[in-house]
């Protein structure tokens, strides 16, 4: 089901400024990939912290990212309670792919836009502009009180959501570094390790619990953007380079299934075909089950 893919050039959004970098984003992103270096270095590595890094892939990665902030937030696929939706999405907050707002704002502008100029983080400019380069340079079109005036609106009618975009957001962040590091630290000391010992394992429980898992899922959810914009399949013609692709949809729990996504943008499941495996709308149908989600979208039309 491999098709050949266009790859004409694509330019680059009018509003992006090559002179102008946004630091903010350009140091955080150095800093996490410096700081998840650090897993290389023997005192900072336990078995514990790779555990709770594969098992962080799926609470912050997959429930965070995949199931609140984007099946949830952004295409309203389903309905959770909102107290539970505001616990997922502090999993996403704490993934660091900025706001809420900001990451449902940047999003339905993709879908309204896909591979076309607008977009801003397609492929076809580049490989690396779709993965990462577009967050590093300042695009004067998404300005935040531009971008959410015409996509956020009902997200920051909450006033949960707006206080993300301020104090509360740094506080869940720093807040999460805290709770790594003393609950390593705290579980060291209660086996009977020295102090010396509870901090290094502390410390390794942060290195890779927070720091090696967020690069981790901030390179999954990139990978959306840039290789399933140019490798894979289509089950549907949607008119831009969406694709079905294999190894995101291993990676990112289903969100690779990114041409049946574009064609269906509200559905909560992802996997269309009885192969397409995906482990996003399974924890969406566990939930619903519990009684945790309600609504749930599903496609209404199958691949011929």
């Amino acid at each position: 089901m491999l098709d050949s893919v266009s790859t004409a050039p694509l330019l680059l959004p009018q509003g992006i400024d090559k002179r102008s970098i946004v630091w903010p984003y350009a140091i955080t992103l150095l800093l996490y990939h410096l700081l998840a270096l650090l897993a290389f270095v023997p005192a900072f590595f336990s078995w514990a912290g790779v555990a709770i890094m594969v098992a962080g892939l799926y609470v912050f990665g997959t429930l965070g990212i995949n199931l609140c902030f984007h099946r949830l937030l952004t295409h309203r696929g389903l309905v959770c309670p909102k107290w539970f939706e505001y616990c997922l999405t502090i999993l996403g907050v704490c993934c660091m792919q900025d706001t809420p707002a900001h990451w449902v704002a940047i999003h339905r502008l993709h879908h309204a836009h896909s591979d076309e100029q607008e977009d801003p983080h397609s492929p076809l400019v580049s490989f690396a502009w779709g993965h990462v380069g577009w967050m590093i340079f300042e695009n004067r079109d998404i300005s935040r009180l531009e971008i959410y005036s015409r996509y956020a609106k009902d997200i920051l009618r909450d006033s949960f959501y707006k206080a993300l975009e301020g104090w509360l957001f740094p506080v869940i962040l720093f807040g999460s570094w805290v709770v790594f590091f003393l609950a390593g630290a705290g579980f060291a000391l209660a086996t009977g390790d020295t102090t010396s010992q509870a901090l290094q394992f502390g410390a390794s429980i942060l290195v890779w619990g927070v720091f090696v898992r967020t690069v981790l899922v901030w390179h999954i959810t990139w990978s959306v953007n840039s290789v399933a914009h140019l490798w894979g399949y289509q089950n549907y013609p949607t008119g831009d380079k969406s694709r079905n692709n294999w190894l995101v949809a291993i990676i990112a729990a289903g969100e690779g299934w990114h041409n049946n996504h574009h064609a269906q943008p509200r559905s909560a499941k992802h996997g269309h075909r009885w192969f397409e495996l995906d482990l996003t709308y399974t924890s969406v149908w566990i939930l619903e089950k519990m009684g945790l989600a309600t609504k749930v979208v599903r496609p209404d039309r199958k691949p011929d």
